[in-house]
């Protein structure tokens, strides 16, 4: 028997739908911040690169840090006592790559410290809530 890389390890095919979801509620927690301050969805709707350059930095977080954390591992999604620190686990890194992706990517939006506790917090809560949701649903 083979030795699984050190990303089969970390990937299975059976959490898809809880890394659907991870997106789903980041995305929608990413625009409420945008909506936030200040853009309409029909002001968004008209320049759709205001949301992208807002959520992009932590969507490209998540997306690398999940995977590598075990977000999506076999135990990613067995249980909620074990999935939703993880999610949150992932959530960290992720936000600090968005962070240094929207520092260096886009100079002049910088990262002050309450966006960063808002960022930190609110991300970790929604994926909590959302796992949590999913768990008691299944």
């Amino acid at each position: 028997m083979r030795d699984q890389s050190f990303l089969e390890q970390r990937l299975d095919a059976g959490t898809w739908p809880i890394a659907v979801g991870d997106l789903l509620v980041l995305l929608l927690f990413l625009l409420a911040g945008t909506m936030r301050h200040g853009h309409t969805l029909a002001e968004l709707r008209a320049d759709p690169l205001v949301y992208v350059l807002a959520a992009g930095p932590f969507v490209l977080g998540w997306l690398v840090c999940a995977p590598l954390v075990g977000a999506y591992s076999p135990g990613g999604g067995s249980a909620p006592n074990s999935s939703i620190p993880l999610a949150i686990r992932s959530w960290v890194p992720a936000a600090v790559v968005g962070f240094l992706v929207r520092f260096v990517a886009i100079p002049d939006r910088g990262v002050a410290p309450v966006f960063a506790a808002v960022i930190l917090v609110g991300g970790a809560v929604v994926l909590a809530v959302w796992r949590y949701l999913y768990f008691l649903t299944r």
